[in-house]
């Protein structure tokens, strides 16, 4: 009969102590890992090379491809007339012209635009030498805050062009005529631009009177 050694049991104790801790380390590892991630590795954003033509003036950029043109032209090219509103083209702040025609560029990309001829408020008239509609508005109190004034001088300066040219729009009653230069005409196609302080009937006197109709 083998004689009973207590040192056997206890390195017997200690051996199942180290086997089962090494089990229950291995099944709670993943679980510390998740409840603590470790922070990834941050990579800057690509950037490409952009031309933007903005008024007359061309303007080489690197910038991220996902940058709005409202964005390159407050934050890179410093030109702070557009102003960023609601940001989802519903207010009409950010409006600017295009090749002639008006867009919100807060929802077209600066790269988007390479190539064409973009115009800003601060493109159509200088403080010494007013573009029409700017002296209007200012004639007819066309503004209060002026947050919204940029926008609205661009969108009207570009609609009369629509009208001249012929473009209809909802309020056109004949589409098989040329649209005419009226108030209910300059309503609908100005609607797009919000001006949160009301004043619209000023804003039509400055558009009716730089198109030389009757407000």
């Amino acid at each position: 009969m083998t004689e009973f050694d207590p040192s056997r049991r206890k390195l017997l104790k200690a051996t199942a102590a180290a086997t089962g801790g090494a089990v229950i380390a291995g099944r709670l590892a993943p679980e510390a890992e998740a409840a603590n991630p470790q922070p990834a590795q941050s990579t800057p954003p690509p950037t490409v090379s952009v031309f933007l033509r903005v008024n007359g003036t061309e303007h080489q950029l690197m910038i991220d491809p996902r940058t709005t043109l409202l964005d390159a032209l407050r934050e890179r090219l410093h030109l702070t007339g557009s102003k960023k509103g609601c940001d989802q083209g519903q207010c009409g702040a950010c409006t600017v012209i295009v090749d002639g025609r008006r867009i919100t560029s807060c929802l077209t990309l600066a790269v988007m635009q390479e190539g064409h001829d973009i115009t800003t408020i601060e493109g159509l008239g200088t403080p010494m030498n007013l573009h029409p509609m700017q002296a209007a508005f200012i004639k007819h109190d066309g503004y209060q805050c002026g947050f919204c004034t940029p926008g609205q001088i661009c969108s009207a300066v570009a609609m009369l062009d629509e009208v001249k040219a012929g473009v209809p729009s909802h309020a056109t009653a004949d589409l098989t005529r040329k649209p005419e230069m009226t108030a209910v005409e300059f309503r609908e196609r100005m609607s797009g631009n919000i001006c949160r302080c009301g004043a619209y009937s000023n804003i039509q006197e400055a558009i009716a009177e730089v198109a030389g109709v009757k407000a």
